[in-house]
């Protein structure tokens, strides 16, 4: 059943949260939490990182108490979790994916804030708009991608992928938006340059083959890699003078959002937030 998020949290203290996913042992996403908390005032709440496979998401569901306020879920646990809520957003339901279960009152609500954590990353960095764009990559987060170019106004979408096949899903993403969306090779890719923002799903340094026409084309970038940091591509459209926005935005404003829907405030603190990714950010460099 898809509904709107869960009303504000009631009850008593020593409210738990945590990551689940794997593999788990270097999320960022203990660090953005705990800050969060700790800039809240909520110093009774905690949240942990979980090493979870698909197969055992149902599990760790059925044995969590009333003191947990959710879960956020990365790769491989997101479109399983679909299965496993009473209830889910129209959004994560649209988007095919689930990185957020929020629990209260003894239900499970399904969401999805990675779409939010991009639109808002480019956003801040004065991409609200892009007429055009070039996506690589073609799997969840290239959907999420999508879903948010589309809901940011962008209109047509090219989505160079390894497998053109494979990308048929993220494709179709795009398009319940409303996007228009040409799907290629990913070896085709700098043949649909220029477009006014490139947007790069692949892993680690797959990317840095694009990095010169992708520079030379004058188009803004959003690199959803973190670390390491920063990629060849994103050094490449710096030094021709573009726009560059990294994952580690995406990461802090989808974070963002999922502190506010597990608290039910909206009183989140993203500097403290940012402040405290970047830092452990350097201390891992």
């Amino acid at each position: 059943m898809a509904e709107g998020a869960p009303g504000p949290v009631t009850g008593g203290a020593g409210r738990r949260a945590a990551v689940l996913g794997s593999p788990i042992a270097h999320s960022l996403s203990p660090v953005l939490h705990r800050a969060a908390y700790a800039a809240m005032g909520l110093d009774d709440w905690s949240y942990d990182a979980v090493e979870c496979g698909e197969d055992g998401l149902a599990a760790v569901l059925e044995g969590l108490g009333p003191e947990w306020a959710g879960l956020s879920l990365t790769m491989p646990l997101k479109r399983v979790a679909l299965g496993l809520v009473d209830t889910v957003s129209d959004l994560a339901v649209k988007v095919g994916g689930a990185n957020t279960i929020v629990l209260r009152d003894g239900r499970r609500h399904g969401d999805n804030t990675d779409v939010h954590g991009i639109e808002t990353a480019l956003a801040e960095a004065g991409l609200k708009a892009p007429a055009t764009a070039l996506v690589l990559g073609g799997g969840a987060t290239a959907a999420s991608a999508l879903a948010a170019l589309a809901r940011l106004g962008t209109r047509e979408a090219v989505l160079a992928a390894r497998t053109p096949e494979r990308a048929a899903g993220a494709a179709g993403v795009g398009e319940r938006f409303g996007l228009a969306v040409r799907v290629v090779k990913l070896d085709e890719a700098p043949a649909h340059l220029p477009a006014e923002l490139v947007v790069s799903t692949l892993p680690g340094r797959a990317a840095d083959a694009f990095a010169a026409p992708v520079a030379e084309s004058g188009a803004a970038v959003f690199d959803v890699v973190y670390a390491p940091w920063p990629t060849a591509l994103a050094v490449a459209v710096e030094r021709a003078g573009g726009t560059v926005v990294g994952g580690f935005a995406m990461l802090l404003h989808q974070a963002v959002r999922q502190v506010a829907l597990m608290t039910g405030r909206d009183d989140v603190p993203v500097e403290a937030m940012r402040a405290a990714g970047e830092a452990e950010l350097a201390r891992r460099a």
